[in-house]
């Protein structure tokens, strides 16, 4: 059973999410992400203007003047969330963790497949697969995959990417517009994203908080590693500590920035202080043009 606390939440992203989701950003989206090909749907008499490129010369010549072939797109796609569970994502500063944000983010996602006609299926992963939601269609479909976020309970706290992305290319034999949400603390996962990305449609969504590139002076300051467990002391009133808290944060960044930036895959910078959907539209827009 749910708890009332929780099942407020889960209904305020869902109501919130599909207020978001409006005319405008259904068709951002649609524009983004094309349909898997054209088909063919019927042949027309020639109007002046059309595409001489499309004149069915058979028709044609049997009916005595022009007709063309008119085509409409295959709309309906696969998209698929593989959502980070590890213990890092509990980090957040402000409002709302990592987590929180990620369940928001895949929610807009999903509504928008939803109103697309898409089917939208999701991994939750740590440093194995927890657990694998397979593509459906509907409403009803999307408050399942927002209530997995936030109720699940994950066995293990550290990051796997490699391992998570090698075990989408067994499971999804199809091309997938696969969305992969992560703080990307991990390593070790250039080889298995190169080989997924050369079936299916990656984007990357970085989540980050404010606090995580830079420690602030409050002293002595017990930290955990949140994918560990391993407690430390630290005394954040030494300048020399902070720069390396700093510099090793952003070493970090580099790091996985570089993978995705030689492995051709997009990347979304998400803030748990900030909006989540106006990012996802710049994406959506830059994306269509340059298709």
């Amino acid at each position: 059973m749910l708890s009332e606390e929780l099942r407020a939440q889960i209904q305020q992203i869902h109501i919130s999410t599909s207020y978001l989701v409006n005319e405008s950003m259904a068709g951002e989206y649609a524009s983004a992400f094309k349909g898997r090909g054209m088909e063919f749907e019927e042949v027309r008499e020639y109007f002046p203007g059309d595409d001489v490129r499309s004149i069915d010369w058979k028709v044609t010549a049997r009916m005595g003047h022009p007709f063309v072939k008119e085509y409409r797109e295959e709309r309906e796609l696969t998209i698929f969330l593989m959502v980070d569970m590890s213990g890092s994502g509990r980090f957040g500063s402000q409002a709302k963790t990592k987590t929180d944000t990620m369940a928001e983010l895949a929610a807009i996602l999903a509504y928008l497949a939803s109103r697309n006609n898409d089917k939208v299926g999701m991994m939750l992963f740590t440093t194995e697969v927890e657990r694998f939601i397979p593509p459906k269609k509907g409403r009803g479909h999307v408050w399942r995959l927002i209530q997995e976020i936030l109720t699940f309970e994950p066995q293990h706290r550290g990051t796997d990417l490699g391992m998570a992305l090698e075990y989408a290319g067994h499971l999804l034999r199809k091309k997938t517009v696969l969305f992969l949400i992560s703080d990307f603390q991990a390593h070790a996962f250039e080889r298995p994203l190169v080989l997924a990305s050369k079936r299916h449609d990656i984007t990357a969504l970085r989540i980050s908080d404010p606090r995580e590139k830079e420690l602030v002076d409050v002293g002595l300051l017990e930290i955990e590693d949140p994918e560990t467990g391993e407690m430390m002391l630290i005394d954040t009133s030494h300048k020399e500590t902070r720069e390396y808290f700093r510099k090793e944060a952003l070493r970090s960044l580099e790091e996985s920035q570089t993978i995705l930036r030689r492995s051709g895959i997009p990347e979304i910078p998400v803030s748990t202080t900030g909006s989540a959907v106006a990012p996802l539209i710049r994406y959506f827009r830059n994306r269509h043009r340059r298709r």
